[in-house]
C-alpha cells in the first residue's frame, strides 16, 4: 500500500469510527468503547508508519480535482513533509490517549456514546487540516472542528456555565473565522490556486499582490483558532466541557491547527515585515498576559487553560521572527505535556472533589492519595516550566534561540525589532511560567488540613495514560538534534546565552514562589485558630463556591473545611492580582464595546420592528375591515330598503346629468 493510501486512512478511521458511534451506539451498546479506542488506536499506528516512510524526506504531494470551479480549482491534495507527518502522530497518539482515558473517566455519563463520537469526528477534521494540501479542503476540517468544540465544550449542557462556554467559544472562533475567508479568497485570487504547493511557488516568484492585507487577515483567524489576543477569551471558559475534551482541544487540536496553518504557510506571512511584526507584537502580549492571569486563577483548569494561551504564545512568537521549526517543535513537545497535565488534573478532580487549588490547599495528603497523578504532574510541570533536562526546555529554548538569532541582526526577512520583543517577553513569560507552576503544585500537592478522602486506586485506564504521556514530557528533548532534518534543517539545540536567561528566570522564579508560599503559610499557621471559629453557614457558602460547575466528580466527598489558603500568587501580583484573576477584564471590555451595542441594535430593530413596520401591516390591514364594515351595513337584506336606494340613487343621477347640461349649455 502507497504512503498517500495510508495517509488518506489516517482521518478516514476516526471518521468511519465515529459515523459507526452515532448509528449503532444505542442499538449495540457494547461497542460503544471498542469503537470508540480502536479506529482511533488504528490511525495513531498509520500516523507512525506514514512518518516512518516518509523518514524526513522530501516532501510526497497527490492530488486530484475534487470538482470543477471554472476558475480556481479545488483539489482533494496531500502534502505530507516533515512538519505534517510528525504533528500528525502527535495528534493520533493524543487523541487515543484521551479516548482510552475517556472509558474510565466517563464511564458512568449516560452520553458518552455520543461524546466519544464527537472525540473521533474531532480527532479526523485535525488530521485533515494537518495533511491536506488544499486550503478550501482544509477549510472543512477547520470548520467540523469549531462545531464539535462547541458541542463536547457543551456536553454538560444541563449547567449554565457549559451552554454559555460553548457558544462563547463557537462565537469568538467564528468572528476570526470570516476574516480568514475572505483572506483565504484573496489569496487564491493573487496565486490563482487553493494548493498550498503552488501558493508558495507563486509567493517564492513574487506573484503575491497584497502580502500584508491577506497576511493580517488570515492572522484574524488563527487569533480566534489558536487562542492569541484579543480572541483568546474563549479557551479558559472552554474549560466547563470534560476535562479529557480539554486535554484534546488544548494539546492536539483546535488550538494547534492555527500554529499549523501559519507554519504551512509561513512564506506568505513572510512577504510582508509589517504582518511579522504585528504578529510578533500579539505574541507578546498573549504570553506575558495570559501568565500574569495564570498566576491569579483558583480553578485548576483555568490555570492550565492559561498556560495553553501562552505557549502558544512562544509558538506564534518563533514563526513571527521566521523559525517555523522552533515553533512546530514546541507544539509537538507541548501536546505531550500539556495533554499529561489536563489529564493528570482530571484526577486529582476526581480525587479532592474540587476544581479549587484553595481548596485542595486546605487538604493534606493528596499526593499520597493518588502518587501516579502527583509524580506524571511533577513531571510534566517541570517540563512546562522548562527546567531541563525536560522536554520543554529544549522547544523553549529553541524559540529563545531563533528570537535571539533575528534580534541580532541574523534574519534574513524577519524585522529585528520582533526578534527583541519576542526574546523580551519570552524570558519573562519563562519567570511567570515557573511561577505559576511552582504555585499550582504547592498548592495541590502540599497542602494542609483535613486529611484527603480515599476512594483507592483510580483505575488503570486513566494512570496508564499519564506515565505512558510522561514518557515524551521526560525525553522527547533528546530528539531536538534528528528533528532539524525533518524539519528545515536549521539547528534546534540551545544555546548558552539562551540558556542561562532562560533557566535563570525559571529558577528565579520557583525560588520567589515556594519562599512567598513559605511565608503565607507560616501566617496562616497563627491565624488558623481565628479560622476554626468560622460559622457554619460560611463553611458551607464557601465550599458551595469551591465544587465543580460541572459533574465531572463521582465520588462522595467531605465539606472541605473553610479559610484562607496559602497563595503566593496574591503576594507576586500585588494589586495586580484582582485585575488577573478577570483576565484583565477583557470580557467586560467586549460586553461594552460590543456585545451591548448589538443587544442595544437588536432591541432598536424589535422596536422598529413592532411599533413601526407592524403598524402599517395593522393599519394597511385596518382600512379594508373598516370599509366592508361600512358596506356591510348596507347589505340588510330588505328588498324595500335596496328600492329605496336604487330610486335614490337614479334621482341623484339625474340631477347631475341637468345641472351637468345646464353648466354646459351655459358655456
Amino acid at each position: 500500500m502507497s504512503t498517500p493510501t495510508l495517509a488518506v486512512l489516517v482521518p478516514l478511521l476516526p471518521f468511519l469510527g465515529a459515523l459507526a458511534r452515532l448509528l449503532c451506539g444505542r442499538a449495540a451498546p457494547g461497542f460503544v468503547r471498542p469503537l470508540a479506542v480502536l479506529p482511533t488506536l488504528a490511525a495513531a499506528v498509520l500516523a507512525v508508519l506514514v512518518a516512518f516512510r516518509h523518514g524526513g524526506g522530501k516532501a510526497i504531494d497527490a492530488a486530484t480535482e475534487l470538482t470543477p470551479t471554472g476558475s480556481v480549482p479545488i483539489e482533494l491534495a496531500l502534502h505530507l513533509d516533515g512538519f505534517a507527518v510528525l504533528v500528525a502522530v502527535l495528534v493520533a497518539a493524543v487523541a487515543t490517549c484521551v479516548q482510552l482515558y475517556s472509558t474510565a473517566y466517563l464511564r458512568e455519563d449516560p452520553r458518552y456514546p455520543s461524546y466519544a463520537a464527537l472525540v473521533s469526528l474531532f480527532t479526523s477534521a485535525m488530521l485533515l487540516v494537518v495533511y491536506s494540501g488544499d486550503l478550501m479542503v482544509l477549510l472543512v476540517g477547520w470548520e467540523v472542528m469549531g462545531i464539535c468544540s462547541y458541542f463536547l465544550v457543551g456536553h454538560y449542557w444541563e449547567t449554565e456555565a457549559a451552554r454559555s462556554a460553548s457558544l462563547k467559544a463557537f462565537l469568538v472562533t467564528k468572528l476570526g473565522d470570516v476574516p480568514f475567508l475572505i483572506g483565504l479568497f484573496a489569496l487564491a485570487a493573487d496565486t490563482g490556486s487553493f494548493r498550498i504547493t503552488k501558493i508558495l511557488g507563486s509567493v517564492a516568484a513574487g506573484g503575491l499582490d497584497h502580502p500584508t492585507l491577506i497576511a493580517l487577515l488570515l492572522l484574524a483567524g488563527v487569533a480566534g483558532k489558536s487562542a492569541q489576543f484579543p480572541l483568546h477569551t474563549w479557551l479558559p471558559d472552554a474549560m466547563a466541557g470534560p476535562t479529557p475534551v480539554s486535554a484534546l482541544i488544548h494539546a492536539a487540536t483546535m488550538v494547534a491547527a492555527g500554529v499549523y496553518f501559519i507554519a504551512r504557510l509561513l512564506p506568505v506571512f513572510a512577504a510582508s515585515r509589517a504582518a511579522l511584526l504585528v504578529m510578533a507584537v500579539m505574541a507578546a502580549v498573549t504570553m506575558v498576559g495570559s501568565a500574569l492571569a495564570a498566576l491569579a486563577q483558583d480553578d485548576i483548569k483555568r490555570v492550565l487553560a492559561y498556560s495553553t494561551v501562552g505557549q502558544l504564545g512562544y509558538m506564534t512568537g518563533a514563526l513571527a521572527v521566521g523559525d517555523r521549526s522552533a515553533a512546530v517543535f514546541h507544539l509537538l513537545s507541548h501536546g505531550a505535556f500539556k495533554a499529561l497535565l489536563f489529564l493528570g488534573a482530571g484526577v486529582i478532580i476526581h480525587a479532592a472533589g474540587t476544581n479549587s487549588l484553595a481548596a485542595m490547599a486546605r487538604t493534606s495528603g493528596l499526593a499520597k492519595r493518588i502518587p501516579d497523578a502527583f509524580w506524571t504532574m511533577t513531571i510534566a510541570l517541570l517540563a512546562l516550566a522548562a527546567i531541563p533536562p525536560f522536554a520543554g526546555f529544549f522547544s523553549k529554548e529553541a524559540v529563545l534561540v531563533a528570537a535571539e538569532h533575528t534580534a541580532t541582526g541574523h534574519s534574513e526577512f524577519a524585522p529585528s525589532g520582533a526578534g527583541w520583543i519576542v526574546l523580551v517577553a519570552g524570558v519573562l513569560t519563562a519567570l511567570l511560567t515557573a511561577a505559576y507552576a511552582t504555585r499550582l503544585w504547592l498548592m495541590a500537592f502540599r497542602g494542609r488540613g483535613a486529611a484527603a478522602p480515599d476512594h483507592g486506586k483510580e483505575p488503570v485506564a486513566m494512570t496508564g495514560v499519564l506515565w505512558l504521556l510522561a514518557i515524551p514530557s521526560v525525553g522527547f528533548g533528546l530528539a531536538a538534534g534528528p528533528l532539524a532534518d525533518w524539519f528545515d534543517g536549521k539547528e534546534l539545540t540551545p544555546s548558552v546565552t539562551t540558556s542561562v536567561l532562560g533557566t535563570g528566570a525559571a529558577a528565579i522564579g520557583a525560588l520567589l514562589t515556594y519562599a512567598l508560599w513559605q511565608r503565607a503559610t507560616a501566617r496562616d499557621a497563627v491565624t488558623a485558630a481565628a479560622a476554626a471559629a468560622v460559622p457554619a453557614a460560611v463553611v458551607a457558602a464557601e465550599s458551595a463556591a469551591e465544587t465543580p460547575e460541572v459533574a465531572e466528580v463521582t465520588h462522595e466527598h467531605p465539606a472541605v473545611p473553610a479559610g484562607t489558603a496559602p497563595d503566593p500568587g496574591k503576594a507576586l501580583l500585588g494589586p495586580l492580582h484582582r485585575h488577573a484573576a478577570d483576565g484583565f477584564h477583557l470580557d467586560a471590555v467586549y460586553d461594552r464595546l460590543f456585545v451591548r451595542p448589538v443587544r442595544g441594535a437588536a432591541g432598536l430593530v424589535r422596536f422598529l420592528d413592532r411599533e413601526v413596520v407592524e403598524t402599517y401591516v395593522r393599519g394597511a390591514g385596518l382600512g379594508p375591515r373598516l370599509l366592508g364594515g361600512l358596506v356591510r351595513r348596507a347589505q340588510t337584506g330588505n328588498v324595500q330598503s335596496y328600492l329605496s336606494a336604487l330610486l335614490a340613487g337614479a334621482v341623484v343621477l339625474a340631477i347631475a346629468t341637468a345641472v351637468l347640461a345646464n353648466v354646459n349649455a351655459g358655456s
